[in-house]
């Protein structure tokens, strides 16, 4: 179970502050991109989320963007963003996630990976050794791939949320 436990959860990526990055002893984010900047496929970040970028940027938070989709996907995205990206990462396989410290300057456990779902996001950031920050999904996606992980997820979500895991992060 603890490969698919998050170290902190909270509802929407612009709810995670520079005083949780720094209580999780971490000092650089990795976001994925659907269903945490944007929904699924839309070219259109959630509202709220470039300034929040902006203000993370300003306390010295470092952040990439790291997604399974294309280059033509994420790149137009991240420039909105102004972040640098990888794209066709192989999530959640560790190797993209590390690439990313290496091109923040941070060592992996000063990295947190945030991300909506717990096969990809939280797994890989647990393959990786680094930190996660879990996000309670916007959208949907209409793949029966996605659909079947969602219904995974589900009993983890509740066992995750009626836990009460003692970690002073997860809500």
């Amino acid at each position: 179970m603890a490969l698919l436990l998050p170290t902190a959860a909270v509802e929407h990526v612009a709810d995670i502050t520079p005083k949780l990055v720094s209580a999780m002893g971490a000092c650089a984010l990795i976001l994925d991109v659907d269903n945490t900047l944007a929904l699924h496929g839309s070219p259109e970040p959630f509202e709220g989320t470039v300034e929040w970028v902006q203000y993370m940027r300003s306390r010295k938070i470092r952040m990439i963007i790291v997604s399974n989709n294309s280059k033509d996907r994420v790149e137009p995205f991240a420039a909105k963003y102004g972040l640098p990206f990888l794209h066709d990462s192989f999530k959640p396989f560790p190797f993209a996630y590390h690439l990313a410290a290496r091109k923040m300057g941070v060592r992996p456990r000063d990295a947190v990976v945030v991300g909506d779902q717990i096969f990809t996001d939280v797994i890989g950031a647990n393959f990786a050794f680094m930190k996660s920050i879990l996000l309670t999904p916007v959208g949907g996606e209409t793949s029966r791939s996605f659909a079947v992980r969602r219904r995974l997820e589900r009993p983890l979500r509740r066992r995750l949320k009626n836990s009460g895991r003692g970690s002073e992060y997860f809500k």
